[in-house]
């Protein structure tokens, strides 16, 4: 027999052994990953999303929101799964699943839902990821269009399941779900909730509030839009099958109990991060501030602050440095790499040409302030201002940069947010507190514009407070009703 003809019965022998029963359709189905090695792979993932996102700080929040997930697990198509629910310390919109029943759900989702059903059906929708196995199949599918690899993992196991893993990346696993598989976990959502006696309409509800928020959002959000597919389309989808789970013993959604919960709840940047508020950047454990050009957007993450001016390519950004060791040992480059000779070599490496450059004081810290020039994918040539500074051991960069032909007008705003950052008080950094979730009873006369120009214009604007509480940006709210908003400290 020809090595040839070797190769494809040994690939048709495994794949035909690899065929298992999908708990949730019933159906026999290919896939490569069996049950044990989908838990190996969550509890791997479990310990790296701990250490990357935290664990949020709060026991009676993360209790309830196990037991809420727990009774769901219970009435799912795979009860017996060692289930784990967890809110982690991430201000993103966004829930996801790994193998093997690991549920997650950021604290920044938690503020944008509006009762107990809309978390049920969150819950619910992870939960039926990971019951209708679309991690085993979305590896199965990537791991068939590399057949020849996939045959030699299987005959040798220690390979397995982790051979494809550096090439598919884990958001193949746990994160993007083909449309087909997020309405099948729409569906299975409304399922587990009503049967546990949940309101089933909590699925549509809190898809259309994740609609909302995409709407609002010209640049789009870095969450559960960024690894879901759009949740309008899906609203419609979801109503029909909500029609099937109606009954008298489907009616829970302890508003009241779900925002006693989430009552305190940090709401955006936690400190520890850096907080943005309105334009301003402040880290109290860095002890470090910056103010961006006002109305421009800014994202914090833990790579860098970045800053955009809205429709524009226009862009700021304030990122560590990594320093020469030279630099290190010297202070203020004394005894050492020079702060301009650092700055120069650092921005030469990244591909940027130097027009001008000088050294400044600029509020108490010493800095060199250049002007380059250099491309950026996805915009072109473009010209920058950054301005390197000292602080201590580290070194920061905070950059302006536009395309070319906008530079100059661009400039005049970079130049004075560039010299705005300075190293905060003990006392201001100690001042620093998180924005949190509290309530409001509305008043005669009050609408969603003047509830946020009373928690000051660095808090959340009317449009914000509106999506959190379930309303269209152009509903107004009602004398007498509770609200939730957003308070600082």
């Amino acid at each position: 027999m020809r090595k040839g003809a070797c190769f494809l019965f040994a690939a048709c022998v495994v794949l035909s052994a690899a065929c298992a029963t999908n708990p949730v359709t019933g159906k026999r189905q290919m896939s490569l990953l069996s049950e044990a090695e989908e838990a190996a792979i969550g509890q791997q993932q479990d310990a790296e999303v701990r250490r990357e996102m935290g664990v949020y700080d709060d026991p009676e929040l993360q209790r309830y929101v196990s037991n809420i997930g727990l009774e769901l697990a219970r009435t799912s198509h795979r009860p017996n799964l060692p289930w784990s629910f967890t809110v982690v310390d991430n201000p993103a919109i966004n829930a996801f699943a790994l193998p093997g029943g690991y549920i997650y759900v950021t604290r920044g989702i938690l503020a944008y839902l509006d009762d107990e059903s809309e978390l049920a059906g969150v819950l619910g929708h992870e939960i039926g990821h990971v019951t209708a196995r679309h991690a085993a199949q979305a590896y199965t599918r990537q791991a068939q269009a590399n057949l020849g690899l996939t045959v030699l993992s299987i005959f040798v196991p220690g390979t397995r399941p982790f051979t494809e893993l550096g090439a598919t990346g884990l958001s193949v696993l746990f994160l993007r779900h083909g449309r087909e598989a997020e309405l099948e976990a729409d569906r299975l959502g409304v399922e587990y909730g009503s049967t546990a006696g949940w309101d089933p309409t909590g699925v549509p509800r809190f898809l259309s509030t994740l609609a909302r928020v995409d709407a609002l959002s010209e640049r789009g959000v870095p969450n559960w839009l960024s690894t879901h597919p759009a949740p309008g389309s899906r609203v419609g989808q979801a109503e029909p099958v909500v029609g099937k789970f109606v009954s008298p013993t489907a009616t829970r959604r302890n508003r009241d109990q779900y925002l006693e919960r989430i009552n305190g709840l940090v709401f955006g940047d936690n400190p520890k991060d850096g907080i943005v508020r309105g334009n301003v950047f402040l880290h109290p454990m860095l002890r470090l501030g910056l103010e961006f050009p006002d109305g421009w957007d800014v994202t914090n993450s833990p790579e860098a602050v970045l800053a955009r001016e809205p429709g524009t390519e226009h862009y700021m950004v304030l990122q560590e440095v990594e320093q020469p060791r030279l630099l290190r040992q010297g202070s203020g480059g004394q005894g050492g790499q020079s702060i301009a000779e650092a700055a120069v070599a650092a921005m030469r490496s990244a591909g940027y040409s130097v027009v001008d450059g000088r050294m400044e004081r600029i509020n108490g810290l010493d800095a060199h302030v250049g002007l380059y020039r250099g491309s950026v994918k996805g915009t072109g040539k473009v010209q920058m201002r950054a301005a390197h500074f000292a602080m201590g051991r580290q070194m920061y960069v905070v950059a302006g940069f536009a395309p070319e032909a906008d530079f100059d007008r661009v400039d005049r705003e970079v130049q004075p947010a560039v010299r705005s950052f300075r190293q905060l008080s003990a006392d201001e950094a100690s001042r620093v507190r998180p924005n949190r979730v509290d309530f409001y009873v509305v008043r005669q006369g009050d609408s969603w514009q003047s509830i946020a120009a009373r928690q000051g214009k660095n808090i959340v604007n009317a449009a914000t407070l509106a999506i959190m509480n379930d309303r269209e940006v152009n509903e107004q709210p009602q004398s007498g009703d509770r609200v939730k908003i957003v308070v600082e400290g």
